[in-house]
């Protein structure tokens, strides 16, 4: 039986991103790590709301926050990223052989 949505690292990280506020907080705290504060402001959602993005995001392995005095910071972690990357990068090769395949089926090769 194949793995479900969200039953495997990968699997979570995918199901992570598939949500727009999600790859939004990504893609600001790949250029530098955020407060929650921060990247609550742009949000047109309640601090609550953010805070659930981000348990999401820390579950999936995708960040990792961190707590100093009554600050909490988010920052990246790469290798969640970079193993779904790397999955990503075999589906292509396999997509891309199979295409070839069958160009040569169709042109007679």
């Amino acid at each position: 039986m194949p793995n479900q949505s969200g039953s495997d690292g990968i699997g979570r990280v995918f199901q992570a991103l598939a949500d727009p506020t999600r790859r939004a907080i990504v893609e600001r705290l790949v250029r530098r790590p955020a407060t929650v504060k921060a990247l609550a402001e742009p949000l047109t959602m309640s601090l609550p709301a953010v805070m659930q993005h981000l348990q999401v995001l820390e579950a999936a392995g995708v960040i990792v926050t961190e707590k100093v005095g009554r600050v909490r910071s988010c920052r990246i972690q790469p290798e969640a990223l970079r193993e779904a990357e790397q999955w990503l990068g075999r589906q292509r090769t396999d997509w891309e052989r199979q295409l070839d395949q069958l160009d040569d089926y169709l042109k007679g090769n």
